[in-house]
């Protein structure tokens, strides 16, 4: 095919995608410095599902990454209406309703959060939102929540705006152009095909829309995103406007949204009663290769939901004209998290699923994008919006389906922690499965895996006198205490065999491993380690252990959640060494951990090997019962005890025999929320929560891995030098990760509530739970150094509440880890 004249040959960076995301990306990109940019659509700008959002704007989220990301959007926005193409961006405020007493908790908890973000969120009475928003009707309504720096915006207008800013920057742009394929080469893009000729490039973002999964799999990545029929009507004119704009207003307990639509008003909502679109259980996504700027048909027998509650809340809608009802495709995920970032193909990048508030977030996503393409990685923790998040079972269009579809009927549904999702199960389980089903096992879900969160046969020995107040008590059960005390009087048997496992083989994986970890991993053979892996600004970009098997294989650990990101992370790193592997081999072995001062007269009972002569922090090969068994000594508990690892079709028997071995030494079987009870009293870190890419070692009080003086260095270490550096010179300046106990143990912390010492505010809960053994609530929050030392008192405010507290050294239980090597 002849080349346009017009049309470039050769661009360092093709954006595919003329909506909101793939305006920000590339204006983002030029505001970096970046000049060889070519944007290309299969249509006009904005004709995908950008056109007909109904464009609301809020910033506080669920997350603190998210918001913000939702802040900097609004920092932007209101720059953008400053300049010559202004986006029609309205700071008129928003307003979230509470139609029940469980919302008006929610919105306490979030007005409590907000404070550590300096959001100006406050608490206001019914009477309060009416004044705001006078066509309400307040009936029902318990309170609600205000927050003046949320509004709305016109979403074309927006794209437009960020593309006249990307076009100053030099950056091209290229409608009607459809992309026919992507090529690679040894892995990575090369070349973008088009009906208008090839553009032969570096690297190619997917900002395709409801289009990202079909654009993905020329190139053989997966994209687990689903087109949903999302309706908002917009009525005809009949409110009086006056000087001050109207809010937005958003009532989660009946489900429904509204904005100001020039003299009328938008209305939307999310019904239980979804449908997808372009989709069935059993094929792909197949959005029709036509469909650019359209609509889909009206459906008012489904929107009756919606219609019904809106009256409710606003009757006068019911005598309103309607002007239109709008139906269209909007790419939601599975989780309700953005898909970004870089995939396993080479300089192929993906900014879709931004499951209808991509135009609140869309200048924090083209920031983050920007970033991760022109440094590397992005300043803000985005691991839980990452692409490399989902596993392989959602190559299924079937268990996409069904999450996606769950995720969006509960939509407006309360968070509770611990909630668990119910699509889709059970779809990834243990050998030892059918005997916790036995046992009448609770089961959590994550990365697919059925995973016992603690078992209710266990619930008659706990305490229900110990149930947290509030949230923290909804899913809550006293057999969790009773698992975690068993396991520190006697012993505990936990499956732990969702724990990702990555082998990394070949002659080269020593000085991978090596160049990968902070901590020195390439030691003897058999020897384990606990190390981070760091990013180039020192930050912790993975949290494992790392068993050296043989001379040339490792044996990485990490959580469930965690094992797709962090072999990805390690096959990013392995590109430098063709010889090196990275096999994630989870399903291949069962982890059954026995932890607690019994453990060795347990498993001693079962095997020859000495265990006596066995140290902590290594690794055996051994016979349990008729088990081949890799034995690692090690703990996430701060018990004596092993992590026992079999191939999987030993599985049941060795817990089995595990079990039988153990009743005549009190053995009790336990689940994740008694590990995290325990973990928390030895103050062992969490990655994604306690720690996560924009911390560093120091700071999170795990600098004892950090080996500076390793021969050849590590990813990282230059940033983390200059930061142990720092701390020398100033011991008490910036922030490290403390312990708080709560005076009041039944007021149990979430995550992500302001800590106070004295009169402000500084810091947020990172992770909390109760320490059944210590008989404390604790809690754990990053707090300036020079404020913070133990003894200091502060205040956690949970729901609104001030509960009192105080930085406690760390940990609280068995300080000098005298049981975990008895």
């Amino acid at each position: 095919m002849p080349q346009d004249q017009s049309f470039p040959s050769a661009a360092r960076i093709v954006i595919i995608g003329g909506g909101v995301g793939g305006a920000s990306v590339a204006y983002h990109l030029a505001q970096l410095g970046e000049r060889d940019v070519v944007v290309v659509d299969r249509d006009e700008l904005t004709s995908g599902s950008t056109f007909h959002s109904a464009g609301l704007i809020g910033q506080l989220r669920a997350d603190p990454t998210l918001t913000r990301m939702n802040m900097y959007s609004v920092e932007l926005y209101r720059k953008l209406q400053q300049s010559e193409q202004p986006p029609g961006f309205v700071e008129c405020g928003g307003i979230k309703l509470a139609s029940t007493p469980e919302r008006l908790e929610e919105i306490r908890r979030q007005i409590g959060w907000a404070r550590t973000f300096d959001l100006p969120l406050t608490e206001i009475s019914a009477r309060e939102a009416q004044e705001l928003f006078p066509l309400m009707n307040t009936s029902g309504v318990v309170g609600a929540a205000y927050l003046p720096t949320d509004g709305y915006i016109d979403p074309s207008q927006l794209t437009y705006s960020l593309m006249a800013g990307a076009r100053a920057g030099g950056v091209q742009v290229h409608t009607h152009t459809r992309v026919l394929g992507i090529d690679t080469e040894k892995q990575r893009v090369c070349r973008v095909r088009t009906d208008r000729g090839d553009i032969e490039t570096e690297i190619v973002v997917d900002c395709g829309g409801m289009f990202a999964a079909e654009i993905a799999r020329m190139v053989g990545v997966r994209v687990p995103i689903v087109p949903m029929s999302h309706q908002y009507l917009v009525t005809e004119g009949f409110r009086e406007r006056t000087g001050k704009p109207l809010p937005t207003l958003r009532d989660p307990d009946l489900l429904i949204y509204f904005r100001a639509e020039v003299d009328g008003l938008i209305m939307g909502g999310y019904e239980r009663d979804a449908r997808p679109f372009a989709l069935d259980p059993s094929t792909l996504d197949a959005v029709p290769a036509d469909f650019n700027g359209k609509l889909l048909t009206e459906d008012w027998p489904r929107f009756e939901e919606i219609m019904e509650n809106a009256q409710t809340r606003l009757p006068s809608v019911g005598d309103v004209g309607i002007r239109k009802l709008l139906n269209g495709p909007e790419a939601f995920t599975p989780d309700n998290e953005f898909c970004l970032g870089q995939t396993a193909v080479g300089g192929f990048f993906v900014a879709a699923g931004f499951c209808a508030h991509g135009i609140a977030g869309a200048g924090g996503i083209g920031r983050v994008m920007a970033e991760w393409i022109v440094e590397g990685e992005p300043s803000y923790d985005v691991w839980h919006m990452d692409i490399r998040r989902f596993g392989r079972h959602y190559e299924s269009p079937s268990y996409t389906l069904a999450r996606t579809l769950e995720n969006y009927e509960t939509y407006y549904d309360i968070r509770y922690p611990n909630h668990e999702r119910s699509a889709g199960r059970p779809l990834r389980t243990s050998p030892a499965y059918s005997w916790h089903v036995e046992k009448d096992a609770f089961f959590g879900e994550k990365s697919g895996w059925e995973r016992v969160n603690y078992y209710n046969s266990n619930a008659a020995q706990g305490d229900e006198t110990l149930r947290p107040r509030g949230w923290a008590g909804q899913h809550w059960s006293p057999a969790i205490g009773a698992e975690h005390l068993g396991t520190r009087r006697a012993a505990g048997l936990f499956d732990e065999s969702s724990f990702s496992k990555i082998q990394v083989t070949g002659s080269g994986a020593a000085e991978l491993m090596e160049w990968v970890c902070d901590n020195r991993v390439a030691r003897e053979i058999g020897a384990v380690t606990y190390t981070q892996a760091l990013n180039k600004r020192g930050g912790i970009e993975c949290d494992f252990t790392v068993t050296r098997v043989a001379e040339q294989e490792f044996l990485v650990v990490t959580g469930t959640a965690f094992g797709t990101h962090d072999a990805a992370w390690i096959r990013r790193q392995a590109q430098r060494d063709p010889s090196v592997r990275v096999t994630d081999v989870t399903g291949q072995w069962a982890c059954f951990a026995l932890w607690g001062p019994q453990a060795r007269d347990i498993l001693s009972s079962l095997t020859p090997a000495d265990l006596d002569a066995f140290p902590f922090m290594t690794m055996q090969e051994i016979p349990v019962g008729s088990v081949p068994v890799r034995a690692l000594r090690v703990t996430f508990v701060g018990e004596l005890g092993w992590e026992l690892y079999c191939p999987s079709e030993y599985g049941a028997t060795l817990w089995r025999t595990l079990w039988a071995a153990g009743q005549e030494h009190g053995l009790v079987a336990g689940g994740y929320r008694a590990i995290d009870s325990m973990r928390l009293e030895k103050g062992y870190r969490v990655w994604g929560a306690d720690i996560g890419p924009a911390r560093n070692p120091y700071e999170a009080g795990l600098g004892f891995c950090v080996k500076l003086d390793k021969p050849g260095g590590f990813l990282g270490r230059d940033a983390i030098a200059e930061v142990r550096d720092q701390r020398i010179n100033s011991p008490l300046q910036g922030e490290r990760l403390r312990c708080l106990t709560l005076a009041d143990k039944r007021a149990v912390a979430l995550g992500n509530e302001p800590v106070s010492i004295g009169d402000a505010v500084v810091g947020r809960i990172t992770s909390g739970g109760f320490g059944y053994t210590v008989g404390k609530s604790i809690a754990y929050a990053y707090l300036p150094t020079d404020l913070s030392k133990p003894g200091t008192p502060v205040t956690v405010e949970i729901f609104g509440e001030a509960v009192a507290g105080e930085v406690v050294a760390e940990p609280l239980f068995d300080p000098h880890g005298e049981r975990i090597r008895a």
